[in-house]
């Protein structure tokens, strides 16, 4: 018999998982605070935020993901720390001008995308090389 044993919920399981009652530091062990902004970060390099420059409120967080204002305002925190939102008292958090360049660089899914469409192009590129190479060498 199989036993299979059930692997740990990803962030982008988030709605499902609030759904089911499942708190965040089940999802990937991770602090929570951390989830949230990989969550944040994720969606800031899908474009969601990109329209109004302004990241949710800590009270839309709390909402959101199930989580205490501390948990929130660190998550924000950290994205001011890797210069991906500042905030503004009694404002909100904004996205920075680069931000979205940033949080597709800091996502390991959409950087590894861009590299292998890079190596796709440069492995196109040696190609052509080899066969410029072969017919010089050929004259």
């Amino acid at each position: 018999m199989l036993l299979v044993l059930p692997l740990p919920l990803r962030h982008y399981e988030a709605e499902a998982a609030k759904r089911l009652g499942v708190q965040m530091v089940e999802w990937t062990g991770k602090p929570a605070y951390q989830q949230v902004a990989d969550d944040l970060r994720r969606r800031i390099a899908e474009g969601e935020f990109s329209e109004t420059g302004r990241l949710p409120s800590l009270a839309e967080l709390q909402k959101e993901y199930g989580i205490t204002v501390t948990v929130a305002r660190d998550a924000i925190r950290k994205l001011r720390a890797d210069g991906l939102a500042v905030s503004h008292q009694g404002k909100g958090a904004f996205l920075t001008p680069t931000s979205v360049d940033a949080a597709k660089q800091a996502d390991p899914a959409t950087a590894i995308a861009e590299l292998r469409g890079e190596l796709g192009q440069l492995r196109s590129e040696v190609s052509e090389l080899r066969e410029r190479v072969a017919q010089l060498e050929g004259n």
